[in-house]
């Protein structure tokens, strides 16, 4: 009997305890109310910008283009209250395609009162050339939104510079800085900002980078690394029928390097080496004194691409012809990025804020397709680096469907606004 009379009274503290722990639980679930409220005033403004910047052409070699659309930014985050220049390229990684101009990055700071420095970046060129707009200008149909460069990447601007408003508008200044950079020439592998983007990213906390989510909003914390080799071989010419045997062919040459080369891949650890495209000769009965081969190289860590290069270095001195000439060009048009610690950890305290609004969020650790700026961002950083926070659309490249959707621009403004303000504040450590 007194145990029957003791466990009553000692269960109700344990229940009552129990539930302030469920309750305090279903509470943290529930998502900020103020801040849900201010991410669905901001959808129209957003979509707003996103009309003006789609209005502007801006593809990756119309210097003009880029110029205004830069200025278009510039003016609202002054507007926002940072301090913002427009900065012109002087540490150009020339390419085998670089542009002899490389169009402008916007910059801007903004400083608050604690100490954690935390960096968005996107970029404004396009893929497009100039006078594609007129066929397919901004437009709303439905649930989404298309446009000529709207998911890849005006989307990623226009959802920085609104989320840089409501934490105007919520007066949260308790980061210790907020920096912008969108650049010009990401699209042509960032010639002219790739140096900047890793320079300016290197003392950061966390870099968030706002290319489009795909269809489903996934966060990507690891993008393949693109590469590029140049073969070239020089021959002798000399008459194909009367005399052969006077000239060096080229093309024997170029065909036994890219065979020996065949098989550098390793797909087992995400290294790829296919040749992709190749030049020889001018006449059918001239022996071809210039050849030349290129090849597209995908990796998975910045190591992998060093051995690469020195692997194809070593085989050209294996020559089937001893008196031609070859040469080898590798450049990293981008390096991968690879996932760490501090990127998973915000990663999944991101998807701790979607489960407030009821919603899955993925995060892929594994790349599983093209580069981005946010490997430079990652190169030197000793913080989290988080690809993927744009809105969810499909189509990039294409000059008829792309397309954003208009359902993730409430959740994506909560969802950076949210992780902004928690990792100024210590609540994600």
């Amino acid at each position: 009997m007194p145990r029957s009379r003791t466990a009553p009274s000692l269960a109700r503290p344990l229940l009552a305890s129990l539930w302030l722990v469920c309750a305090a639980t279903v509470a943290r679930a529930e998502p900020a109310a103020d801040i849900q409220a201010l991410a669905q005033k901001e959808q129209q403004p957003l979509l707003d910008t996103l009309r003006d910047l789609v209005s502007i052409e801006s593809g990756s070699k119309d210097v003009e283009g880029l110029n205004v659309i830069a200025g278009r930014v510039a003016d609202q985050l002054r507007q926002l209250g940072g301090t913002v220049e427009i900065l012109q390229p002087t540490d150009i990684y020339r390419l085998d395609d670089t542009p002899e101009t490389i169009g402008p990055a916007v910059h801007a700071v903004f400083k608050g009162t604690g100490s954690k420095k935390i960096m968005l970046i996107a970029h404004m060129d396009t893929v497009y050339l100039k006078g594609m707009l007129k066929d397919q200008p901004f437009r709303i149909d439905g649930d989404k939104a298309y446009g000529l460069g709207i998911a890849d990447d005006k989307q990623g601007v226009a959802l920085i510079l609104h989320t840089v408003a409501m934490l105007q508008k919520l007066n949260f200044k308790d980061y210790g800085t907020l920096t912008v950079l969108t650049n010009g020439d990401e699209e042509i592998s960032s010639p002219g900002w790739r140096s900047t983007i890793t320079k300016f990213a290197a003392d950061q906390d966390v870099v968030f980078s706002f290319e489009g989510g795909g269809t489903d909003g996934t966060l990507r914390l690891a993008t393949s690394g693109i590469g590029s080799a140049y073969l070239t071989v020089t021959g002798k010419s000399s008459h194909a029928g009367a005399r052969p045997e006077g000239g060096i062919n080229a093309l024997y040459e170029l065909s036994h390097q890219v065979l020996q080369m065949k098989d550098l891949s390793k797909p087992e650890q995400g290294l790829k080496l296919n040749w992709t495209v190749s030049k020889a000769g001018t006449n059918r009965n001239v022996i071809p004194a210039e050849a030349s081969a290129q090849a597209d190289a995908r990796a998975l860590k910045v190591s992998d691409f060093d051995e690469l290069e020195k692997a194809l270095q070593d085989k050209i001195k294996n020559r089937l012809l001893p008196d031609s000439k070859v040469a080898l060009k590798f450049e990293v048009r981008r390096p991968p990025l690879e996932a760490n610690d501090a990127s998973r950890q915000v990663a999944a305290y991101g998807k701790t804020i979607y489960q407030e609004l009821g919603m899955p969020l993925k995060v892929d650790e594994k790349a599983t397709g093209g580069g981005t700026d946010a490997a430079f961002a990652a190169l030197k950083t000793r913080g989290a680096v988080v690809e993927g926070m744009g809105l969810s659309g499909f189509g990039a490249h294409s000059n008829d469907a792309e397309y954003v959707k208009l359902d993730t621009i409430v959740p994506r403004l909560y969802l950076t606004t949210r992780m902004i303000m928690d990792l100024s504040t210590g609540k994600l450590k």
